[in-house]
């Protein structure tokens, strides 16, 4: 294995590109092109994430077919992670903030507009 990218369902596309630009993500692919979107890839740094509505595979995979959010966490490796949330923490809902863990990682947590949660951490 070499490499891991979540593809999160989400139900409203383009208001999920606008949120995690203000994470500092850039937007690389779009399907399609132009128009009523059905997936997005977003890069930051090493970490891509790929966005795709519910109703784009919904009866090809109809496992997927649930609320937004779930038992997923995005544990995400950044840089001056103080600078970071400073920068965000106003943008976003922030549900756990910054704290030093017992295993030495500055941490803390969003909640996004999808209401799937983001981890960003820094061994400082």
């Amino acid at each position: 294995m070499q490499s891991i990218s979540p593809n999160i369902y989400v139900k409203d596309l383009p208001a999920t590109i606008e949120y995690y630009k203000h994470l500092g993500f850039e937007v690389t692919v779009t399907v399609p092109e132009e128009g009523d979107l059905i997936f997005a890839m977003m890069v930051c740094g090493g970490v891509t994430i790929m966005f795709q509505t519910f109703v784009s595979l919904g009866e090809e995979l109809p496992q997927l077919l649930r609320h937004d959010g779930g038992s997923l966490l995005l544990y995400i490796q950044v840089k001056d992670i103080r600078k970071f949330h400073e920068r965000i923490k106003d943008k976003v809902n922030v549900i756990k903030g910054l704290e030093k863990t017992f295993y030495g990682s500055t941490e803390f947590s969003i909640l996004d507009l999808n209401n799937y949660v983001l981890t960003f951490a820094e061994d400082e």
